[in-house]
């Protein structure tokens, strides 16, 4: 009787043992399956963080680009400007050296008698430009030379144009003025473009107080070309 229960015990005990067993072997794979997925779940956690990263850093990346981009462009704009600045100072610089290399012979003047003008009052046409002002008047030198003619009588031209200078320039042309009150330069003597050269006056040939202006291309009578062209050529307005 004794011997069938411990037997009975024995594969009761064993059975609940294997039970025992079992029951940790599933409450493992449990605990091993909860990790498993804990894992995964960092691991998409962690792959989406570097995505974010990624897509931030190409964003700032594309941000530096487009500021880099945006200042190049205003840097060439700027000089594009400064250029186009300098050019028009330098053509501004340029027409002022051009004017200034040939002045009018008077400041003050109504345009009377034209180049080339047909009247009693000349042999043929009129060989220059009238400048109607008072007698008195402070003649200056149209352009830089050296006088070549001053005096009476047209300075060897012609009493019609009463005191005379002649002035020869460094281009091959000559300028004269005539009808003068006054010389106050001789001949050699160098001038300087704008430098006082005489006063205007009504003596030779003349009507009422001018002066007389011509350009030549020799410093005697009959060479004389339109001054009135030749001084807008130069960047004058009359």
């Amino acid at each position: 009787m004794s011997s069938r229960v411990t037997s009975r015990s024995s594969r009761t005990s064993l059975l609940r043992t294997r039970a025992a067993v079992l029951a940790a072997g599933l409450g493992a794979s449990v605990v091993l399956g909860a990790g498993v997925a804990v894992a995964a779940d960092a691991t998409a956690a962690s792959s989406a963080a570097s995505a974010v990263q990624a897509q931030a850093a190409a964003q700032a990346k594309a941000a530096q680009a487009a500021k880099s981009a945006a200042a190049a462009k205003a840097k060439a704009a700027s000089a594009k400007k400064a250029a186009a600045a300098a050019k028009k100072a330098a053509a501004k610089k340029a027409a002022a050296k051009k004017v200034a290399s040939w002045v009018r012979p008077v400041a003050k003047y109504t345009l009377s008698a034209s180049f080339a003008q047909s009247g009693s009052m000349w042999q043929s046409t009129h060989s220059g430009q009238d400048f109607a002002v008072a007698s008195g008047t402070n003649v200056v030198a149209a352009h830089g030379g050296t006088v070549v003619k001053a005096g009476g009588n047209g300075a060897g031209d012609g009493s019609a144009y009463g005191n005379a200078i002649v002035i020869k320039h460094g281009n091959g042309t000559y300028s004269q003025y005539a009808h003068l009150s006054r010389i106050d330069v001789k001949v050699g003597q160098v001038v300087t473009t704008g430098q006082h050269i005489a006063l205007s006056g009504n003596t030779g040939n003349s009507s009422g107080p001018h002066l007389h202006f011509e350009i030549r291309t020799t410093a005697n009578y009959g060479s004389a070309i339109d001054p009135v062209s030749f001084l807008r050529a130069k960047g004058l307005s009359l």
